[in-house]
C-alpha cells in the first residue's frame, strides 16, 4: 500500500488517472490480491475513487472542495492551538522546537518532501495537544483528502520558509500561553496555505464560490 501511495503522491499517477490492477501487480512483483487490498485502503483514505463498472481512479479534488476543506481545517486547527496552551509540557516544547529546526534545515536543503512530512508531524502534535480526539479525527480526515494537492506546492522554497515562519508564530503564542493569539495565528496559517494552494491550482475557481 505504501509503495502505491508514494507513486501517487510523487505524481507517477496523476489525478483522474485510472489504475490498472494487473499492470500494478506486474510492476510491483505481486499478485492482484495485495493490490486490491491496497486500493481498498487508499479508497478509505480518499486517495483513490472506485467508479462502478469503470475501475479505480486517482482522486481528483476540485478547487471548490479543496477550499471548503481549508475553511474547516482553519477552524479546527485554530481550536487546537488555543487548547494546546493548557497542555504544552517541556517535552512537547522540545519536540516542537526540534521539528521547527528540522523544517528550517529542509528549507535550506530544498527538500520539499522532507519538509512536507515534518510539517505533518508539527500539525499532528498541535492537534494532539488539543486533548480532543474528535477534533484530531476530523482534522486528520481533512488532511488526508488534501494530500494530493498540497504535496504539489510544498517543493517551492519560498512557500516552505513562509510556512515555517507561521509555525513559529503559533509555537511562540502557545509557549507564551496566549490562547487568543495562538488561535488567530493557527487560523491565519491555514488560510495562508489556502492562498498558496490557489496560486498553484490549475483549475479556476467557479463563479459564485
Amino acid at each position: 500500500m505504501e509503495q502505491l501511495k508514494q507513486l501517487i503522491y510523487t505524481g507517477e499517477f496523476k489525478p483522474g488517472e485510472r489504475l490498472n490492477e494487473a499492470a500494478l501487480a506486474l510492476r510491483m512483483g505481486t499478485s492482484r490480491g495485495p493490490i486490491r487490498e491496497a486500493v481498498r485502503v487508499l479508497a478509505g483514505l480518499g486517495i483513490v475513487t472506485a467508479v462502478p463498472n469503470r475501475g479505480v481512479y486517482v482522486r481528483q479534488l476540485t478547487l471548490r472542495e479543496a477550499l471548503e476543506l481549508y475553511e474547516l481545517r482553519a477552524l479546527v486547527f485554530g481550536y487546537a492551538a488555543e487548547r494546546a496552551c493548557d497542555h504544552m509540557t517541556q517535552e512537547h516544547r522540545q519536540h516542537c522546537e526540534s521539528l521547527l529546526t528540522a523544517m528550517d534545515q529542509a528549507c535550506d536543503a530544498g527538500e520539499g518532501s522532507a519538509y512536507y512530512e515534518l510539517n505533518l508531524q508539527f500539525h499532528a502534535l498541535i492537534m494532539q495537544l488539543s486533548n480532543n480526539r474528535r477534533a484530531q479525527q476530523a482534522y486528520d480526515d481533512y488532511v488526508k483528502e488534501l494530500h494530493l494537492v498540497r504535496r504539489r506546492y510544498f517543493n517551492a522554497p519560498g512557500n516552505m520558509r513562509r510556512s515555517n515562519v507561521e509555525h513559529r508564530a503559533i509555537f511562540d503564542a502557545i509557549v507564551g500561553n496566549n490562547a487568543a493569539r495562538a488561535r488567530a495565528a493557527a487560523e491565519r496559517h491555514v488560510q495562508a496555505g489556502r492562498l498558496r494552494l490557489m496560486e498553484f491550482f490549475e483549475e479556476p475557481l467557479p463563479a459564485g464560490s
